[in-house]
């Protein structure tokens, strides 16, 4: 099986874990609000999507910042 170059982590990383967060928390969300009965999983889908559409490019913009934050105040070994 052919693999992606490593130069494409810097973006897949992020789209990944978007993906997969926003999937659980809206999830989550949406069942504790209204449960998983009639009409659940349109309203989850629209919530996934409009989460996923902000927590996307925040955590590609921002995963930089924050891991060269990160370096300054931990310790390297």
């Amino acid at each position: 099986m052919k693999k992606l170059p490593p130069s494409t982590m810097r973006a897949m990383l992020p789209l990944s874990l978007t993906l997969i967060m926003t999937f659980l928390v809206s999830g989550v969300a949406t069942y504790q609000a209204i449960g998983f009965g009639g009409g659940a999983l349109m309203k989850w889908m629209s919530s996934w999507m409009f989460s996923w559409a902000i927590a996307f490019p925040t955590m590609f913009f921002l995963m930089p910042v924050v891991r060269r934050a990160l370096t300054h105040i931990i310790a390297e070994k």
